[in-house]
């Protein structure tokens, strides 16, 4: 079975406390492999997610390293033809201005799970060669779900 990779890393300080756009995130990462995996098991395709904390040094160092989801070896941003940015965000983080995602004309503090599972469902098709549906890149993506 083949195995798609998603790794998102935030800040957890001394107290591993991490900061509330990367503690809302951490519940989109989850959302979004647990859709992706439902999405790909008909490709054998296993969604493997690993979460990584990093320390208030390195974040004081490179903020832009927390709240950084990565899929099969590329930034989320990278797959979406997105960008990086950065805006204030609480005590836990000081004066050090956070990782945001600008895509589609939109600033997101906290990763929406539509904006992962569509740049897994990029890398699955790359790195794995499946056919996908059209979807543009800079179109906002649903998945829909049955309803019983």
């Amino acid at each position: 079975m083949k195995t798609l990779l998603i790794e998102w890393q935030r800040l957890l300080d001394e107290n591993k406390k991490t900061c509330p756009r990367c503690s809302s995130t951490e519940q989109e990462v989850e959302k979004a492999a647990a859709s992706l995996a439902r999405e790909l098991k008909p490709f054998e395709i296993h969604v493997k997610l690993v979460k990584r904390a990093i320390k208030s040094e390195t974040f004081r160092k490179d903020a832009l390293q927390s709240n950084k989801i990565v899929i099969a070896g590329k930034t989320l941003e990278e797959w979406l033809g997105a960008e990086t940015g950065q805006s204030a965000c609480c005590e836990v983080c000081g004066d050090v201005e956070c990782r945001t995602v600008e895509y589609a004309y939109q600033s997101h503090e906290t990763i929406p799970s539509d904006l992962i599972v569509k740049a897994g469902l990029f890398a699955a098709a790359q790195v794995f060669s499946m056919k996908l549906p059209q979807v543009q890149r800079e179109s906002p993506i649903k998945i829909l779900t049955k309803k019983c």
